[in-house]
């Protein structure tokens, strides 16, 4: 498989279609100054914010835009500013039930379906039911055809890609898929927004 070729027009389509009747909104963007601006325009000034880890808001600007700006309550700065070893629960809490959180995902089913690999977990349970509001963005090369492919991806192609990055940032040896979430529906109308960029971007 080439998991870094971006499908058709109409599967992006097709796709997106998918996805709104599972409850997750879904925008399709054709460029990556498009996607920046959609996703500022989705949160208020002075909104609870938490950025998960992701080298698509990086590459995208919006990471240091949120965190970094001024204009938003960012939940990272002050946790980069906590003690674990005394402060360790309080952490968990901010990070896990903001206002709005943002990120990406690792995989995206042509029936409508997401998958989100983590070692740590620290940004699912604000994805799974913890935020108010969920913002994604994807690189379209992330759509696949199922579920089980999306699960192929994650090992054999992201998580090469993560242990290079996690080594380069944190010196670990590698990553690992410690925890996997299969995303089928969002029973809460108008909470997750998938942002969709026609070009390949991220992981």
């Amino acid at each position: 498989m080439d998991y870094t070729k971006v499908p058709s027009d109409q599967v992006i389509e097709q796709t997106a279609q998918a996805l709104e009747a599972n409850n997750f909104e879904t925008i399709i963007v054709n460029s990556r100054e498009e996607a920046k601006d959609k996703v500022l325009s989705l949160v208020p000034k002075g909104a609870e914010i938490f950025t998960g880890t992701s080298v698509t808001l990086d590459t995208l600007g919006i990471t240091k835009e949120l965190n970094e700006s001024g204009n938003y309550d960012a939940v990272k700065p002050k946790l980069m500013k906590m003690d674990r070893e005394t402060q360790n629960r309080q952490m968990q809490r901010l990070g896990a039930a903001p206002e709005y959180t943002f990120g990406s995902v690792h995989a995206v089913t042509e029936d409508g379906h997401v998958l989100i690999a983590s070692n740590s977990g620290s940004q699912l349970p604000g994805y799974a039911y913890g935020a108010d509001h969920v913002v994604w963005v994807v690189g379209a090369q992330k759509i696949v055809k199922d579920t089980q492919e999306g699960i192929k991806r994650i090992y054999e192609y992201v998580l090469p890609l993560e242990s290079e990055r996690a080594h380069k940032a944190y010196g670990v040896e590698r990553s690992f898929v410690s925890k996997l979430l299969i995303y089928n529906r969002e029973p809460k109308p108008n909470r997750v927004t998938i942002i969709i960029i026609k070009e390949r971007i991220g992981f």
